[in-house]
């Protein structure tokens, strides 16, 4: 995806993870994703994503705390691969909580 309004980023294109439900995406223009980000520091609001994990080619980080939606004009390809484990799933979620202030326990 290319994300808008940096076209300065020397990342673009940037993989993300679209976190929206597929019925959302069949019947809007846009997406909700996550951006993924090659490095950086894990914490409550970045889960790490490992190398081949939904066609990842080396070790990530999803920003959870820059969740946004691009439109399908962004997308510079198709998916990189499978769908990311349902874990996965849920370890992002609970971080887009935590970034949105949601106080959890864990």
């Amino acid at each position: 995806m290319y994300t808008p309004g940096q076209p300065d980023d020397l990342h673009q294109p940037r993989p993300a993870l679209v976190v929206s439900e597929n019925v959302r995406n069949r019947l809007r223009d846009d997406l909700i994703v996550i951006p993924i980000f090659s490095s950086g520091r894990v914490g409550p609001t970045r889960v790490p994503i490992s190398a081949g994990s939904g066609g990842i080619d080396h070790d990530s980080v999803l920003f959870c705390e820059e969740i946004t939606t691009i439109d399908r004009d962004f997308l510079a390809r198709g998916p990189l691969g499978r769908p990311v484990p349902q874990d996965l799933m849920d370890r992002v979620l609970r971080a887009v909580r935590r970034a949105l202030g949601e106080v959890l326990v864990d």
